[in-house]
């Protein structure tokens, strides 16, 4: 067998993209000028579909660092994922014959790869069959994903982490409580965006400022999920929603962009909770009195309420709310 060839074959589900499959795709780009990936499933994976399986392999080797890599698109009516080995390999012939795919070997660590390049005339050229380099499986991954996140790209981590939304009004322990969540769980927090806009700015915020805060926040979180050491849970420091009132609060109006990303808050969180405001309230030079506090509290429970948040109450030190908020989880 030769030891580098034209074009290799790459074919499997992704589910999700981990440690081992990344070194099987580099060990085919290292022996091979081209490189075609096709991910297929059935069924396929609703909370990870081919779509964004593709999207991880594009993120993790992006073309203009991997031009020789291409991902083949989606093909109808796949077989079920237990049918006999003959209709897959028959299929994948078929597929390749209508897209005019030509490729010279087939490289895998699965037991099918040696029936697949047989029934396609082509070779075959296996790697770490015994997973030895990778001991692990998307099967494996699947069955407890946070647990083996080690196996996992940041990039790939990213779509399993969940949101943690602390909401509350101002000076009801938030901004402490992200942070030693963080702490407690070994993982990451997001602060409040719309302080370093509020300071910036010295206090004049117009609806633009309330959008452009919204907007850095979610960029803070997207960046968050995605950086080294991120847990299963990333805590974040409130969300568009309350945003939102604080524009109209200061500017009796919010922009329809502002709405929007109010309404997409609902859906974007795992768990939502709301820190009460039983402790004394803390000055620090820009917030208001614990009048105007209690009535933005009101505003926030409302807007929960309404919107159908499913949030749960967090109250007394840090420690006891620590406590609840790690009963709940």
């Amino acid at each position: 067998m030769p030891e580098h060839f034209q074009h290799g074959l790459i074919v499997g589900k992704f589910a999700p993209l981990h440690a081992g499959h990344e070194a099987l795709i580099r060990f085919a780009l290292a022996r091979c000028q081209r490189v075609s990936v096709w991910v297929y499933s059935r069924p396929d994976f609703p909370s990870m579909p081919s779509p964004l399986r593709r999207g991880w392999l594009r993120e993790v080797f992006p073309a203009h660092l991997f031009p020789q890599l291409t991902l083949l698109p989606d093909a109808p009516n796949p077989p079920l994922n237990d049918a006999p080995d003959a209709e897959h390999q028959q299929y994948v012939k078929v597929v390749l014959d209508t897209w005019n795919v030509r490729p010279d070997v087939v490289v895998t660590s699965e037991a099918y790869g040696s029936p697949l390049a047989e029934c396609l005339n082509i070779a075959h050229l296996p790697f770490d069959p015994e997973r030895r380099q990778t001991p692990t499986s998307g099967t494996a991954i699947r069955a407890d994903v946070h647990a083996s996140r080690h196996f996992l790209n940041p990039l790939v981590y990213a779509h399993f982490v969940e949101r943690v939304a602390l909401v509350g009004a101002e000076s009801t322990g938030k901004s402490t409580l992200a942070a030693a969540l963080a702490g407690d769980f070994g993982s990451h927090f997001v602060r409040e965006y719309g302080r370093d806009i509020y300071e910036r700015e010295d206090g004049h915020l117009t609806p633009e400022h309330f959008l452009e805060i919204a907007l850095g926040h979610r960029a803070l979180e997207d960046e968050a999920v995605r950086t080294p050491g991120q847990g299963r849970y990333l805590f974040v420091d409130t969300t568009a929603a309350t945003t939102l009132m604080w524009s109209y609060l200061v500017c009796r109006t919010a922009l329809p962009e502002l709405h929007a990303l109010a309404d997409a808050a609902k859906g974007r969180y795992a768990h939502t909770f709301l820190c009460a405001d039983d402790f004394g309230h803390q000055q620090d030079g820009w917030r208001s009195n614990t009048e105007v506090r209690s009535v933005q509290q009101a505003f926030i429970v409302q807007d929960l309420e309404t919107r159908g948040v499913r949030f749960h109450k967090v109250g007394g030190e840090l420690a006891a709310r620590i406590g609840q908020v790690r009963a709940t989880l």
